[in-house]
């Protein structure tokens, strides 16, 4: 794989939309352009070593360098005895004490088994969670603990303004269902999953899932301060995903936590009921939409304890979604991280942008392209797939997604053939910012980048069993990140 994988958005927009929040992106055009950033922007990458023993993990701009920390090739028992799992996953960085940054942390562990850390866990059968470390920026491990237990496939989350994650569960297993993908028994689960929770920085959630925000295959969150929207993703791989937003009945700021009595709602584009937006987009097209409600956020499918459910996975995963596309909500690719810039939230669909899915074709996931990534401009109510890759050499399935101090996205790569992050700048400038260059381990994924509040510090997880987490560091400016 090519290192410089700088490429653009081509086509251009007038009027007004050229002068909102995707100008930059409308009026594009670096396969012309050059000069506008060079050398390590360019996705020049160097060998570096990691400074906590030596050994190179990541390939990164001259300059820049790294530690690595909570790596789960050995175990790493935290402060309050937790043993911490793997999996490290969507994460999230919060101001703390002293100059540090604390870091909440999701573990995307599946199956049913014993929930981990001392805390009172929602499920004493779920094995996943979050963690909290308090580090310095430049990745010293000053304090760690379990935050959250007793959840399943905490992929990721967002944080929110009062100084919280919100941490998903990007499942919908529980003892009213069958068997996932895996084909594990999900008779010993105590309670129903596929819920977000919230986890205060610097606190211990008090694992109360936001059951009207939905149970389905949860990715991430973003909040629109502006209007106190939750905006959610769903990762529903062999099937139609589709992206939601939660509307408080009441404004909750001044109470630093999320209302519990909320509008879930599905997005449809306007005058094109179940819309394929998961086949490939002109870039240069703005879509009107608007939002269909959810009838039945949450369910409890029937059964008997102790038994197996006659309610299949596939049956429970799609039952809200399908609630909206009934009433016309557009079908999405594998709808992943995303993140609330300037008013708009940009999220990424992992497998679009290929040809539109018409069938039975799904196991390899609901998608055939390399990626996409959107952007719902919340003030205009509009859509537009700002970015999408023609193929793997240049962006190759986007997953979790952070914005820098200057509002470019950096991209986790999630798939088999060696994975990068990635810088995608208002311009339309697609970069290299690093590579896993673990030996034997290239293809394992990136995910949970989130820069420290000051912006020094660019925090980056490696999710496999084998987890750990990298702190970063350089010029950001210097290469346009």
């Amino acid at each position: 794989m090519q290192l410089n994988r700088r490429t653009a958005i081509t086509g251009a927009l007038g009027g007004a939309l050229a002068a909102g929040p995707f100008a930059g992106f409308a009026n594009a055009n670096a396969l012309s352009r050059t000069g506008a950033l060079a050398g390590a922007a360019a996705g020049t990458l160097v060998p570096v070593p990691d400074a906590r023993d030596g050994v190179v993990r990541l390939d990164l701009p001259a300059g820049f360098s790294y530690r690595s920390f909570h790596d789960t090739s050995s175990p790493v028992t935290l402060r309050d005895g937790t043993r911490l799992p793997g999996r490290h996953d969507g994460m999230g960085a919060f101001a703390g004490p002293g100059g540090s940054v604390l870091l909440v942390r999701n573990h995307e562990v599946n199956n049913p088994q014993p929930a981990f850390g001392p805390t009172k866990p929602y499920d004493k059968r779920g094995g996943a969670g979050t963690t909290t470390i308090q580090v310095t920026r430049y990745g010293e491990v000053q304090d760690a603990y379990t935050s959250l237990s007793g959840t399943m496939m905490n992929c990721s989350g967002g944080q929110m303004p009062w100084g919280a994650w919100v941490t998903c569960e990007e499942t919908v297993n529980g003892p009213d269902v069958g068997p996932d993908f895996t084909g594990a028994s999900n008779v010993p689960l105590q309670k129903r999953h596929g819920y977000v929770f919230e986890v205060p920085a610097g606190g211990l959630a008090d694992a109360r899932p936001l059951r009207k925000a939905g149970r389905f295959a949860h990715e991430a969150v973003s909040y629109d301060p502006a209007d106190g929207v939750l905006y959610l993703t769903e990762d529903n791989f062999a099937f139609p995903s589709g992206f939601y937003r939660y509307v408080p009945r009441e404004r909750r700021d001044r109470h630093r936590n999320l209302d519990h009595n909320g509008q879930l709602q599905m997005l449809a584009v306007a005058g094109r009921p179940q819309a394929h937006l998961e086949a490939h987009q002109d870039t240069t097209t703005v879509h009107d939409v608007e939002w269909v409600d959810i009838d039945e956020p949450d369910v409890e499918f029937p059964y008997t304890p102790g038994e197996p459910a006659p309610t299949s996975n596939d049956t429970a995963i799609n039952f809200v979604g399908d609630q909206g596309r009934a009433k016309g909500a557009a079908h999405f690719s594998r709808c992943e991280g995303q993140v609330f810039h300037d008013g708009v939230v940009y999220f990424t669909a992992t497998q679009g942008g290929g040809e539109a899915m018409t069938g039975p074709d799904n196991v390899d996931g609901y998608g055939k392209g390399y990626g996409q990534v959107w952007g719902y401009d919340t003030r205009t109510q509009t859509l537009r797939c700002v970015y999408q890759s023609e193929s793997r050499q240049v962006l190759d399935f986007p997953d979790n997604v952070t914005t820098s101090p200057r509002g470019t996205l950096v991209l986790c790569e999630d798939h088999d053939e060696g994975n990068y992050l990635r810088g995608l700048t208002t311009e339309g400038d697609l970069f290299s910012i690093a590579r896993n260059a673990m030996v034997g381990r290239e293809n394992d994924e990136f995910a949970g980048s989130t820069f420290s509040p000051d912006g020094h510090t660019l925090f980056v997880n490696i999710q496999a069993s084998r987890g750990l987490t990298f702190a970063i560091w350089g010029d950001w400016a210097s290469i346009g990140v």
